[in-house]
């Protein structure tokens, strides 16, 4: 958008009167609220009232749409695609889980990690606005559904059993599993790409958690003195790889042009893993589940510093 220029006195009409040429200046007004006038036509000076870069795009080109010219075909193809991707990562999972080929914690945290992180990276196949994030949020939205059938009992499925629980109990899913697929469902729904909030919660519950659990069994010898069921190592890990993999889709949703990268953001990220990994470590995380904790940290600490 060109910047708007108003001309308080024009060169034309006041040329005649040379005592007022030398005070000639012309007065400009550029977006956001930038402020600057020429002297004598010569001297430029420039005022800049306020000024804050953007740090989303909302109206961003779906640059990766698969049908630009019909969004609602083009956002129900996208919905069975990354429907598609999620199931077979989950299947890939559930097999490894059945024949053994992980420790059931370590099968299960590989499918923390890896499920929201694959499906977001679908994320630009939407059209941009609230129709492309409402179909986009319907494929965690059907596991919400799943979780609640399984883990009541309702549906049989020892499978996602057995890949998602810690115990092999189906009654677990109603838990973590459950808090994660509702976490994933409201980033689509609310947040969406162009929102530093929904990377930052969907990156610190997969990676960082993920990555805390891993760490920490592997490297956990020294405990926090505060909680003796969590690690230096595992806090530390979150912390790290909450704030990598949230830098990493800041700069993948900004390719597409969804959101405008800065050092802004990334200060932010780091503050949001750090203050993530400081609550997952806490008691309070142990008792009502680190899914639900780590969630509302990054979201209500997201909505502080973006």
């Amino acid at each position: 958008m060109a910047a708007a220029a108003v001309s308080l006195f024009s060169a034309k009409s006041i040329t005649a009167i040379p005592k007022l040429k030398p005070f000639l200046f012309d007065f400009h007004v550029s977006p956001p609220f930038s402020l600057s006038f020429a002297v004598a036509a010569n001297t430029t000076t420039n005022f800049t009232l306020w000024s804050r870069k953007p740090r989303r795009n909302p109206t961003a080109p779906a640059a990766a749409m698969l049908f630009p010219q019909n969004p609602v075909f083009s956002d129900t193809c996208a919905a069975v695609i990354s429907g598609s991707i999620a199931l077979s990562v989950l299947r890939l999972w559930q097999e490894t889980a059945k024949r053994g080929l992980f420790d059931q914690k370590l099968n299960r945290k590989l499918v923390h990690i890896s499920i929201g992180l694959v499906f977001m990276l679908c994320w630009p196949l939407y059209s941009s606005g609230y129709r492309g994030a409402i179909l986009a949020a319907i494929t965690p939205g059907v596991n919400i559904i799943r979780m609640i059938l399984i883990g009541s009992g309702l549906w049989k499925d020892e499978a996602t059993v057995k890949s998602m629980s810690r115990y092999g109990d189906y009654r677990e899913l109603l838990k973590g599993p459950l808090y994660y697929a509702t976490t994933i469902t409201l980033a689509c729904a609310f947040y969406w790409r162009t929102s530093p909030i929904a990377i930052a919660a969907i990156c610190n519950l997969c990676a960082g958690d993920g990555f805390a659990d891993i760490v920490g069994r592997q490297f956990g010898g020294q405990k926090l003195p505060y909680n003796k069921n969590k690690s230096i190592a595992g806090s530390v890990a979150m912390a790290i790889a909450g704030f990598l993999t949230s830098v990493g889709y800041m700069y993948y949703f900004s390719y597409f042009g969804y959101i405008k990268e800065s050092t802004e953001i990334v200060f932010g990220f780091l503050i949001v893993s750090l203050a993530s990994a400081l609550v997952e470590s806490l008691p309070v995380s142990t008792e009502l589940d680190d899914n639900l904790t780590v969630t509302l940290t990054s979201i209500l600490v997201g909505s502080l510093v973006f």
